[in-house]
């Protein structure tokens, strides 16, 4: 019988063991998961800056104003200078422009520029006129206003676009998969 309660007594133990063990691990990954939450904004211009060549190649020159014939088509288009790409699309656009209140907001997107610069880009379109409000905004913003997707969009074009840096990629989805967890 007290052979039996030993080996209940050391199983029990064994057991709260385990359970602090868990408990331990289990606040260390929440502590490095704050700490890397608390550096997102620092990550993503970091990765921002690794890119900067690869717009300047494979990017876009996005339309800033355009005029619209009868069938709806833009003629006499006139195109910001920088090439971008866009890293996603607001569910949600604000109402009205920042820089003119009495233009409806019909498309929002965030940018990033050849300069390796965050940008929002407002479009705003009417019978004869599309035109756009184009304004930068921080590593922060984009991750409050776009959430984790933007990131991802951009480590997306990194994979497809950054040869022979295996490592770098491997690591940025390590982490990016542990930050969308």
């Amino acid at each position: 019988m007290t052979c039996i309660l030993i080996m209940e007594e050391i199983i029990e133990l064994g057991f709260n063991r385990l359970v602090e063990v868990i408990n331990l691990h289990d606040s260390s990954i929440d502590a490095y998961s704050e700490e890397i939450r608390t550096l997102d904004a620092e990550l993503l211009g970091k990765m921002a800056a690794q890119v900067t060549g690869v717009i300047a190649k494979t990017g876009i020159e996005l339309l800033e104003k355009g005029k619209k014939d009868n069938h709806g088509e833009i003629y006499d288009p006139r195109h910001y200078p920088k090439k971008m790409i866009i890293l996603g699309k607001s569910a949600d656009p604000m109402p009205y422009r920042p820089d003119n209140m009495s233009r409806a907001v019909q498309d929002q997107f965030c940018l990033l520029g050849e300069d390796g610069k965050f940008y929002e880009i407002m479009y705003s379109a009417d019978d004869l006129i599309i035109d756009s409000y184009l304004a930068e905004i921080t590593p922060r913003q984009v991750i409050d206003l776009y959430g984790y997707e933007a990131m991802f969009m951009l480590y997306k074009a990194m994979q497809q676009y950054m040869y022979n840096q295996e490592e770098l990629l491997s690591a940025l989805e390590t982490t990016l998969n542990f930050i969308r967890s």
